[in-house]
């Protein structure tokens, strides 16, 4: 018995296929020795003491140090020091270390002592500066008080002079002799007066020229 109908092939829908992934590949990181243990030519574990302080980039770091304090101080030292306090007791180490290649004998004692004695310089300096300062300033104010004794003296001797004129006009015009000094200066100065004289008692005022060819004697 035959189906009524045409039946064709079955034909599948094609599925997508992603491209094939590459095999994953673990990470490596390669972790470089430090600088004191490759200057030592040993392997450099998980907990170097000298890691933390001698990295790989600078190795002439640890080859001052060890030059003068040798690596097993440098270690020993390390770990009897706590870990704050360790980074500056490294950098203690290489300054020593690089002061004792530039002086053999003295050391970091040395470059002390040399900035020592710049300081004391500098202090002799600043205590001249001052000296001389205070100099200047000790000059300085006796220039001012010597000024104003001046300035004093002269302003009393110019009220003194106008006191003395004031003295001398008063007696003249109390003795009498005010009308012929006030007709001298009326005349315009014509007779000026040369000297003031004493004639029974009285104080005059005249020219030299009013007295001199009276006899001396009468």
């Amino acid at each position: 018995m035959e189906s009524s109908g045409d039946t064709g092939p079955l034909h599948s829908s094609p599925t997508p296929t992603s491209p094939p992934q590459p095999p994953a590949t673990a990470t490596t990181v390669v972790l470089s020795p430090c600088a004191a243990c490759k200057i030592l030519r040993r392997r450099c574990v998980d907990r170097c003491v000298l890691a933390p302080y001698f990295p790989p980039t600078d190795p002439h770091k640890f080859a001052t140090a060890h030059r003068v304090f040798g690596a097993s101080n440098i270690i020993k030292l390390l770990q009897e020091l706590p870990e704050e306090h360790r980074a500056d007791a490294v950098s203690s180490m290489v300054y020593e270390a690089a002061a004792r290649a530039r002086d053999p004998v003295y050391g970091s004692a040395g470059a002390i002592c040399q900035l020592q004695r710049q300081v004391d310089g500098l202090k002799a300096q600043l205590a001249r500066a001052q000296a001389e300062l205070a100099a200047v300033r000790a000059h300085h104010a006796q220039l001012v008080a010597l000024l104003c004794t001046v300035e004093t003296m002269a302003a009393a001797n110019s009220a003194g002079g106008q006191h003395h004129d004031a003295y001398c006009g008063d007696v003249v015009a109390g003795s009498g002799g005010g009308s012929q000094l006030a007709a001298a200066a009326g005349r315009g100065g014509a007779a000026p007066v040369d000297a003031h004289y004493v004639v029974d008692g009285i104080l005059q005022a005249g020219t030299v020229g009013a007295w001199a060819d009276e006899p001396l004697w009468t």
